[in-house]
């Protein structure tokens, strides 16, 4: 079976529920995110974290500001796992956000923009 080509939204509101349905048809139950925490913009879908963080960077945002992660809709679990988060200078260096600062930051944007 041959998989569908990844469409990236970016999201600066509520995603609406077609978005969440073409973010999340490239692995069917997670979308990968790259969020932008000082403008609370989120770049979500596609194949790799870095897709997201590309189109984020290509709006202007700083790569110190975005991180990456996944969500679930069908569980509505938000994760904190991606190679883009990997940033020994900012004291991160693990693919998870490790600063529960920046989780909680990630984590309330993800929800406020995917979940319906």
């Amino acid at each position: 079976m041959e998989l569908p080509e990844p469409i990236i939204h970016v999201i600066t509101d509520k995603a609406t529920p077609e978005q969440i349905k073409e973010m999340a048809q490239y692995y069917e139950l997670h979308i990968k995110v790259a969020v932008d925490l000082t403008t609370s913009i989120l770049a979500g879908g596609g194949e790799w974290h870095a897709d997201c963080e590309k189109v984020l960077l290509e709006q202007g945002s700083t790569q110190e500001n975005v991180w990456g992660g996944g969500y679930m809709p069908g569980t509505k679990m938000v994760d904190f796992y991606s190679l883009i988060n990997i940033r020994p200078k900012q004291d991160n260096p693990d693919q998870d956000i490790l600063s529960k600062e920046i989780r909680q930051k990630f984590e309330k944007i993800v929800r406020d923009r995917l979940e319906l």
